[in-house]
């Protein structure tokens, strides 16, 4: 019985993230990768501490410092990115659109990543019809693009509802489309993980000793599938907060009061060519260096964790 216990959980488990933690500090991209996520994380978290003015302020949005230029060509010290059409001091609403973009990318991720990680579990795990169902499920909402059925679902609720409530429900709305139309790419994974670990010595070890599927699961299947999981979820980061911005830039995203990136891109755009290039560039450089470093992430992950590289 004890020799039971013992191959329940494989040797390599434990000290599988610490290899990876190892070896990801021994690249040099990968660590300025992270340095920068970790920089954008926490002037999102603090961004009420660090913008120079309160963008909730009544006095915030003043038409008379409409478009004024950065401070190393204008010479105004009081706005060191510059102002916006309606007078909003560039830095500040920079520092709130990323706090308001990484967290619609990573709560909409945690959906997809919560329902992809339990269906991909369940099917991968009792197989048979449960598991052609829950697949034909996921190759339904695959022949689907993301793009396409944010827009018609959002652009539907706005048509029903009006764009008044819209704007008011603007960053649930985006977290749960984002969330629910991506969460096949967990599934598939985690299924394809499941299907090769639940044919090892250690589980069947665990069924003799009568543990429940659930706990087989969850506790011992689950945490030797998850190198995989941290690459898309990486990945898809990356991918929500683009998504975001784009449906922003069409005018289905957040609203101009309370700005993500891609809001302030989109509201940004019409002054490329008066000479205003900065409302538009500025929040653009910061939306591209953070999809950027997420993408970094991912691919050094997807590289490291190859089979063929990495050995356990």
């Amino acid at each position: 019985m004890s020799y039971l216990k013992k191959d329940i959980i494989p040797p390599s488990a434990g000290s599988r993230w610490q290899r990876i933690w190892c070896g990801f500090l021994g690249d040099k991209l990968a660590t300025l990768a992270l340095a920068v996520f970790i920089f954008y994380c926490i002037i999102a978290l603090f961004a009420p501490l660090l913008a120079p003015y309160n963008i909730n302020s009544l006095n915030f949005m003043d038409l008379n410092n409409a478009e004024i230029a950065p401070s190393w060509i204008s010479g105004d010290p009081r706005f060191l990115l510059g102002t916006d059409a309606q007078g909003r001091d560039l830095l500040s609403v920079i520092l709130y659109g990323t706090r308001l973009s990484l967290t619609i990318g990573i709560c909409a991720v945690l959906i997809q990543a919560t329902l992809g990680i339990c269906i991909g579990l369940t099917a991968g795990y009792l197989g048979g019809r449960v598991d052609n169902f829950l697949m034909r499920c996921a190759d339904v909402q695959l022949s689907f693009p993301t793009m396409m059925v944010a827009i018609v679902f959002l652009a539907i609720f706005q048509a029903l509802f009006g764009i008044e409530l819209y704007q008011q429900l603007a960053m649930l709305m985006l977290i749960l489309v984002i969330g629910l139309a991506e969460w096949p790419i967990f599934a598939r994974t985690v299924r394809a993980s499941v299907l090769a670990e639940k044919q090892k010595e250690y589980v069947d070890a665990a069924r003799i000793m009568g543990i429940s599927t659930k706990r087989i699961m969850f506790k011992h299947i689950l945490p030797n599938t998850l190198s995989p999981v941290l690459i898309i979820f990486t990945v898809q980061i990356a991918s929500a907060i683009a998504t975001e911005a784009a449906l922003s830039f069409l005018g289905l995203g957040m609203p101009s009061s309370d700005p993500s990136l891609g809001s302030l891109i989109s509201a940004g755009f019409s002054y490329m060519f008066s000479g205003s290039w900065w409302i538009c560039i500025l929040p653009s450089i910061a939306l591209i260096v953070l999809i950027l470093v997420m993408n970094l992430l991912g691919d050094w992950l997807r590289g490291y964790l190859n089979p063929r590289t990495y050995r356990d």
